[in-house]
This record gives structure tokens, C-alpha cells and sequence, in this order.
């Protein structure tokens, strides 16, 4: 067919996002959101039924004749000279170099590697929308994302970056994090000492998003983030240069608590965070459960085709998790761990007993066996005795008396 100018960009942008014939819808809708050319899936693809290849699949040819358009690559930012390095180093040959990214000489093709890839089992929801807008605004815009283990603080942070095509820059911290990770330093390269820059320095460089995962884990090191936090800059005293944002950086920090401890020791290693820095986070948003009727949603995606089973582990959650909220019990479902129960269950042929006793395994004898009762009240098909000469090694009693 001929081509209409905006039929053949939208093809370059589906060219360009790496898709092939046959088109799914969502990758549809996802250009569309992308490029804003459409507002929905094109009717001169959708409504022919000549492309049509299946459920959401779509035969696009043309495909296969479009170049996506070349995208240019910031050039990188001029280091100091080794003049400027100062110290023991200047009694060593010094190479000062500033990648675009954590390697050295990383090129644009594997740049593109720090665009997270589309999960096709995730399910927007919460906060995604309001991360989104902001992810989408180009603007610096500190957010601070709290919640309980498992709920999808970080996953939706790197979704929506995939949405949107951006650079995220994750870095999981931990109380040996400290200035020379996060900033950068000197690395011993073929037999020169060379500088390389940072996950923060290069996001900054870069325009990237800055995803800081557990910031409640780290220590005082992370005050060397001050700067940062306040959109300014930073000074790298080591090479003696000074590193400005870029347009499009941002910074999201995810943590199980707001950054003042846990009391109740579920989350070992997590301390109180300086006030100064929790201040320069302007927004924090808490992110609870999905809901039951969303947590469907998720399972159905996970692959879980039975809609009652589905049910069921919803209604046994919440059931749990508001005891955990009164005191009743110690422990939590988390989604991710109904999504480990239905890939269990999809691996172990269907059998519920099996992918819940093993997905339980992790907690003390009696939670593991309270939630198994609760579970057996919750489906009354489910079978959910099993005895200590269980041949998988998974020993519980039906005799426990259940709390709920």
C-alpha cells in the first residue's frame, strides 16, 4: 500500500522500538503513547482484516522495508586533565576519561541496554501514573517510594522507564555503598589507572533516571549525594570537575521504611536516615497492596488461568495481611509471593498444595502451617494436608490450631 508521511513515521517508530512482523497490540499502543501520532492503535492497521494474524496480532510487511530513524548520542563531557589528579595518583601514569556510562567507551548501541526491557506481565497500577508524569516532565524531581517488601516499588519505576524509553540507572544500596560507587573513581585499566565515572555521574551526564534501591540500607556515605539531591550539580574533587545535570535527570529512591528505622527488626540493616537528605526529596509516596480485584489482574498475567484458584489467593492475602495490620499475626503475603505460588503451581502441573507449602517453606513451623489451615478454610476443594513423610520434604499438620 502507499504510505500516508504519518503511516510511515508511525512504522519508523515501530521499526525503532525493535518491533517485527507480526505486531502485538500492546507494542501498538505503546508507539502511539510514545510518539503521540495516534491516540489508539490505527484504524488502517486494526480494522483490515488482511493484517490481522492472530488474537492482538497484527501482520505489518512494511516493516521489514523502514529504517528506524538513527537517534544521536550525547556527546561525552571533557574530564579534567592529569594534571588535575592529585595525590599518590600523580606518582602513576593517569589516564582521566569520561564515559558515557559505567564502562568505558560504551557506545550509543549499548547504552540502550539501560532502557529496562517491557515486562509483559505487569499490571499498572497505584502510583504508575504519577510516575509516570514526572518521568515524562524532563524535570528534576526527587521522589521518595516507600512501602513493604514485595509490593512493586521498584519494578514500577523501571516500567515506566520502559514506557517512556529512558535510561534507567539502578543501583542497589548497601551499607559498603560509599562516594567512589556511586560517584566514580579510579580503576586500573590494561596497566593505567583511569578514572571512570559513576552510576550517578553518568545518569546525571546522560539525562538518565537515577533509581536508588533500598536507600534505607545505606550509611553516612551517602551524604556525598547532597548536591545531587538538590539538582545542582556535583563537584568530582578527585579530577577537579564539575558535573551539571542534564535535562531529563531525576531521582527515585525506593526503601522498606520512611527512612527513621524498623522497630519491629523485619528490616535487618535498614537505619535512620540523615534529616537533611530526606528533606530534599520533595514528594513521598506510600505504596500499599495492590487491591484484590488489581492482585487478579497480576495473577491472571502471571499465568494463572484458573479465575477461582486466583480468587482464592486474593481473599487468603487479605485475610493475612489485615491480621498483620492488627497484630494477630507476625508475618505478610506479598504479591510477589502469590505470583511465586502461581508459577509454582504452573511448573508443579496445578497442584495448589504443592506451590503453596513451598512458597510457605521460608516462614517458622507455625505461621507456615497457620497459613496453610487458613488457606484450606478459604478453599474448601484444596487438600492442604500434608504429612512429615511428604516425599518434596515439606512437613506441616493439618492439627495446628489456626489464629484467624
Amino acid at each position: 500500500m502507499d504510505l500516508k508521511p504519518r503511516q510511515l513515521k508511525y512504522l519508523e517508530a515501530l521499526a525503532a522500538s525493535g518491533c517485527t512482523s507480526p505486531v502485538s497490540r500492546q507494542d501498538l499502543v505503546s508507539v502511539c503513547e510514545d510518539t503521540g501520532l495516534y491516540t489508539c492503535p490505527p484504524s488502517w492497521i486494526t480494522q483490515d482484516s488482511t493484517r490481522k494474524a492472530g488474537r492482538g496480532l497484527y501482520d505489518l510487511p512494511e516493516l521489514a522495508q523502514v529504517s528506524p530513524k538513527e537517534t544521536t548520542t550525547p556527546a561525552p563531557v571533557q574530564s579534567a586533565s592529569p594534571a588535575a589528579v592529585q595525590g599518590a595518583v600523580e606518582s602513576v601514569a593517569v589516564e582521566v576519561a569520561a564515559p558515557a556510562n559505567f564502562a568505558m567507551g560504551m557506545t550509543g548501541g549499548e547504552r540502550a541496554t539501560l532502557v529496562p526491557p517491557r515486562f509483559d506481565g505487569y499490571v499498572a497500577w497505584g502510583h504508575f501514573s504519577d510516575v509516570e508524569k514526572i518521568v515524562r516532565s524532563r524535570q528534576f524531581y526527587p521522589i521518595f517510594v516507600t512501602g513493604l517488601s514485595g509490593n512493586g516499588k521498584t519494578l514500577m519505576v523501571e516500567q515506566v522507564c520502559a514506557k517512556l524509553k529512558r535510561e534507567n540507572y539502578r543501583v542497589n544500596i548497601t551499607r559498603q555503598t560509599d562516594e567512589d560507587d556511586l560517584l566514580g573513581g579510579f580503576r586500573l585499566i590494561n596497566g593505567n589507572t583511569v578514572w571512570v565515572d559513576g552510576p550517578v555521574v553518568s545518569a546525571m551526564k546522560n539525562g538518565g533516571v537515577l533509581l536508588l534501591d533500598e536507600i534505607d540500607l545505606g550509611s553516612a556515605n551517602m551524604m556525598c549525594l547532597q548536591p545531587v539531591l538538590e539538582g545542582k550539580g556535583v563537584f568530582l574533587k578527585k579530577i577537579g570537575q564539575w558535573v551539571t545535570p542534564a535535562e531529563g535527570f531525576t531521582i527515585f529512591a525506593t526503601a522498606n521504611t520512611k527512612g527513621k528505622g524498623s522497630e519491629d527488626g523485619r528490616f535487618v540493616g535498614t537505619g535512620i536516615m540523615n534529616e537533611a537528605m530526606l528533606d530534599r526529596f520533595p514528594v513521598t509516596l506510600e505504596q500499599p497492596y495492590p487491591t484484590r480485584a488489581t492482585e487478579r489482574k497480576i495473577l491472571a498475567k502471571a499465568g494463572c488461568d484458573d479465575k477461582d484458584f486466583a480468587e482464592h489467593l486474593t481473599s487468603w492475602a487479605e485475610i493475612i495481611r489485615k491480621s498483620f495490620y492488627e497484630g494477630a499475626v507476625d508475618e505478610i503475603i506479598s504479591t510477589r509471593r502469590l505470583v511465586d505460588i502461581v508459577n509454582a503451581w504452573r511448573i508443579f502441573g496445578g497442584d495448589k498444595t504443592k506451590a503453596i507449602a513451598m512458597c510457605l517453606a521460608r516462614f517458622d513451623d507455625d505461621t507456615r502451617e497457620a497459613f496453610l489451615s487458613l488457606y484450606g478454610k478459604v478453599d474448601a476443594e484444596a487438600d492442604m494436608e500434608t504429612t512429615e513423610e511428604d516425599s518434596e520434604g515439606v512437613t506441616t499438620s493439618s492439627d495446628t490450631e489456626c489464629p484467624f
